[in-house]
């Protein structure tokens, strides 16, 4: 049977997968809480790593050392780089990129990582799925982009950052895990995409605007995941 590891960042997105999920037991490992169960007829592994590419790296690989799923999904909210995107809408990421990795001292450009590159793909297979599945939910409420979703460890309020990471990558969405989480599964051979939904701009002021509408995006996610498996 197939088994898919699911990871958020946070309790409200991990919360709110897990209200879709049956057959739940728990296993604790390293003080992170596995929650193992299904979405519709499929096996998952859903975690909260916690905030930050540390802790989201450190916790894909615990989860692939111990559960042997054959994909790995990471759902959760972003920050728009794009002007056009909205609050709750949805972003695909094809590629991932760390902003905040540089090297660029030694020839490299901003982004590249030793023996990784400056970008990590999602799974095209995932991709295309995934896009079929958002679509078929897709209504009016929200737009669907693919493209780039830059991670750091920052939460992004400055419009001029975020006017940076956009011009240098063409990012459509600045988050703190994705990337990490890429470059495990880059690195281990395991098939993985990355899923944000719009939470916030950054203005100097979105803190406000991400607690307000975090639950919402959550809500959005756990939505998508449950199309996604039932199929």
């Amino acid at each position: 049977m197939k088994k898919y590891g699911i990871i958020t960042a946070m309790q409200e997105e991990m919360q709110a997968i897990k209200n879709i999920m049956t057959e739940i037991n728990e296993q604790k490992i390293y003080e992170l809480n596995f929650i193992k169960g299904k979405i519709n007829n499929i096996q998952v592994i859903l975690v909260e790593a916690g905030v930050g590419k540390v802790n989201s790296a450190r916790t894909t690989q615990i989860l692939i050392d111990n559960f042997e799923v054959e994909a790995i999904i990471n759902v959760g909210s972003a920050g728009s780089a794009n002007d056009e995107l909205n609050i709750g809408d949805i972003v695909i990421g094809n590629k991932l990129v760390q902003h905040d990795f540089d090297i660029t001292a030694f020839g490299h450009p901003k982004g590249f990582i030793s023996n990784v590159g400056e970008y990590v793909e999602s799974d095209s297979k995932l991709i295309e799925k995934m896009e079929q599945t958002i679509s078929e939910l897709h209504n009016n409420d929200f737009k669907i982009k693919i493209g780039t979703i830059a991670s750091g460890d920052i939460f992004c309020t400055e419009p001029k950052m975020k006017e940076k990471i956009r011009n240098k990558f063409n990012a459509e969405a600045i988050e703190m895990e994705g990337a990490a989480i890429a470059q495990v599964c880059k690195l281990d051979n395991v098939p993985f995409i990355i899923i944000r939904s719009i939470s916030d701009s950054p203005n100097g002021n979105n803190n406000i605007t991400f607690d307000q509408f975090l639950e919402k995006v959550s809500k959005r996610c756990a939505e998508i995941i449950k199309k996604y498996f039932s199929e």
